[in-house]
């Protein structure tokens, strides 16, 4: 058996082992030394958001009966994408093809702050009154639908090999359950590993209640993005104990943490002039 045909058929078992891997190992980390008191009720949380993620996983597979590796392999049979034009190193292929996707990635998450119509999706993201894992997760399911789409067109364009988008995906999922992670590294580890990796400190300034903050650290994965682009914020101003998770005017339980207020948060309410370029700095009244 070749080592594609390996991959394709063991792609789901290998993603649902390192996600379910990974949310384990968060889990008893946030249990045993947590960076933040927890708001709301975890069961609450935890029940709406992983409720989410069984949603979102029936959606993928009712309307995408072929994963991204699966559109990977159908590029690759036709010698479609960039990555065939010239001939290079497996490894270095691999490399260029997870660093490229993860720029996508990037890229889409600044969309989704800039696009009113997107960032109404998105808002199901950030409204979470708390950050830990599961918030890692907690997208709601026209956004993984979109998200999916951009994936596949990504992949489509640049013909990565089929083991690049497996482990993109891997890596994908597992950091950002990692760096949603309501737990802090020593300080040290912490400023030299966001030169590379997202860390938990660097991605939660990102959730602010601040949107100056929230229009900052903006990457799943590698940080070189935020630093590259001008996006980049250290910390924030309130500190990582101080801060207010969420978003301006979206503060009742009722509605962001059980699960049918999150499907019908997008229709909700107007989007509060979001944009990249917005320079508010302190949240007004809330509804």
């Amino acid at each position: 058996m070749s080592w594609n045909h390996w991959v394709l058929g063991n792609e789901a078992s290998l993603r649902l082992g390192a996600f379910v891997a990974v949310l384990v190992l968060m889990a008893v980390w946030e249990r045993l030394s947590p960076r933040r008191a927890w708001t709301v009720s975890r069961r609450l949380r935890w029940a709406s958001n992983l409720g989410l993620v069984v949603l979102n996983s029936l959606a993928l597979r009712l309307l995408f009966p072929v994963a991204s590796v699966g559109i990977a392999s159908w590029a690759q049979q036709r010698d479609w994408g960039l990555f065939h034009l010239r001939p290079l190193p497996p490894g270095v292929m691999l490399v260029l093809s997870v660093i490229a996707l993860d720029f996508v990635i990037w890229l889409q998450h600044v969309m989704f702050h800039a696009i009113p119509a997107l960032w109404r999706l998105h808002r199901v993201h950030h409204a979470d009154l708390d950050y830990d894992v599961t918030t890692g997760i907690r997208f709601h399911p026209f956004e993984i639908i979109l998200s999916q789409l951009v994936k596949w067109a990504a992949i489509a364009l640049l013909g990565p090999p089929l083991v690049a988008v497996v482990l993109f995906e891997v890596l994908l999922n597992a950091s950002a359950m990692f760096n949603h992670g309501n737990v802090g590294l020593p300080a040290g580890l912490d400023r030299v590993l966001r030169w590379l990796l997202v860390t938990p400190d660097m991605h939660r300034v990102h959730h602010s209640v601040e949107e100056d903050e929230a229009n900052s650290n903006f990457g799943f994965s590698l940080s070189w993005w935020d630093r590259l682009f001008g996006t980049y914020r250290e910390q924030p101003r309130a500190g990582h104990r101080g801060m207010t998770i969420g978003i301006c005017g979206y503060r009742n339980p009722k509605r962001v943490a059980r699960l049918p207020g999150m499907l019908a948060l997008p229709f909700a309410g107007p989007v509060r002039g979001y944009a990249i370029n917005h320079r508010q700095r302190r949240c007004p009244d809330e509804d």
